[in-house]
């Protein structure tokens, strides 16, 4: 065997990265850190169904509809099914709210976090093999241990986040967190089944040369949006737009650039859910340096209403961000 193989280090897994930090979590018992293990694991378990899409018959509508009235893939709900068995089992989730379900999933048990999940974000992009992924948010609850939990333990704002994460399922599968100090990718090793560090202590550009908006929908924006869209054409600002949230927020977390899904004449309030998209990828962004807004306020000072409220987003760099939402003055 090649020498330089034998010398090449193996890295540093997450279970040791996990409890090398485990003193910056405010609350250093344990029970963050197996969430965030119990995820990971669930992670691998949606990786390997993914990676058959189109061998077994798992992609494609289910025929049925969830609570935002959106036709469901069957990977929506095997990835809920998932993650919802996988947080059940390691006891340290009293609950979990999931994009798929209307409301509150109670596990009765001991635990002290609320999970905000959105299970499979991007998944009809399966059917033409398009990067897809799983957006996480862990929140720690208001009442006393044992009791049942109420509606104020999950609708807290994303300032109250104490972790928040994704799964991207693409040419590799990587799991990007943070826990308020600062944002780090790991890439899934599949022959190991393990998570190495790949990408420590990420930060995004303060300014980038891509923005991400479907223009598909131009006609129906605001003016304040139609406004920045044609100053960045006038810029030579690429547009690059996957259509999924994930892989266009991590291109954009690595490279520099903005991703906005705005108010439009078929959604008011905006497409993207507060609870389970935007919290958790203003808490990533806001770690790694930029920004993210809902065009006059900060993502992470919303106050929740209700389980699905949905939101305009503009996230990214910096520079990007208040730009964009500098016509809005």
């Amino acid at each position: 065997m090649e020498d330089s193989r034998i010398a090449l280090p193996i890295g540093t897994t997450l279970d040791r990265f996990i409890k090398k930090k485990q003193d910056e979590f405010q609350y250093a018992t344990g029970e963050l850190s197996q969430l965030l293990r119990d995820i990971a694991l669930a992670g691998k378990v949606v990786n390997r169904e993914i990676n058959k899409a189109g061998l077994i018959n798992i992609i494609g509508p289910i025929g049925s509809q969830n609570v935002q009235g959106e036709d469901q893939q069957k990977l929506d709900v095997l990835a809920n099914i998932r993650f919802i068995r996988a947080l059940t089992k390691g006891g340290e989730a009293c609950a979990i709210v999931s994009e798929e379900d209307e409301e509150i999933t109670d596990l009765e048990n001991e635990g002290k976090y609320v999970i905000a999940i959105d299970p499979l974000d991007g998944s009809s992009n399966i059917d033409v093999n398009v990067s897809v992924g799983t957006i996480f948010s862990i929140y720690r609850r208001f009442t006393p241990v044992g009791t049942p939990v109420t509606k104020e333990d999950v609708l807290q704002k994303g300032q109250e986040q104490v972790a928040a994460g994704y799964l991207l399922y693409g040419s590799s599968t990587m799991l990007v967190y943070t826990t308020g100090h600062g944002v780090n990718g790991f890439t899934y090793e599949p022959s190991l089944g393990e998570y190495f560090l790949s990408h420590p202590d990420m930060t995004i550009p303060e300014d980038g040369k891509v923005y991400s908006i479907n223009e598909g929908s131009y006609n129906s924006f605001e003016e304040p949006v139609k406004e920045y869209v044609e100053y960045c054409k006038s810029n030579s600002i690429s547009a690059r737009y996957i259509g999924s949230l994930v892989a266009d927020f991590h291109r954009n977390l690595l490279k520099g650039g903005i991703y906005i899904y705005p108010s439009t004449e078929a959604s008011p309030a905006g497409k993207l859910r507060l609870l389970y998209e935007c919290n958790a990828l203003a808490f990533i962004v806001e770690q790694a340096g930029g920004d993210a807004s809902d065009g006059g306020r900060r993502i992470l000072e919303i106050q929740p209403e209700e389980f699905h409220q949905r939101v305009p987003l503009f996230i990214g760099s910096k520079k990007m961000v208040e730009k964009a939402i500098s016509y809005y003055d």
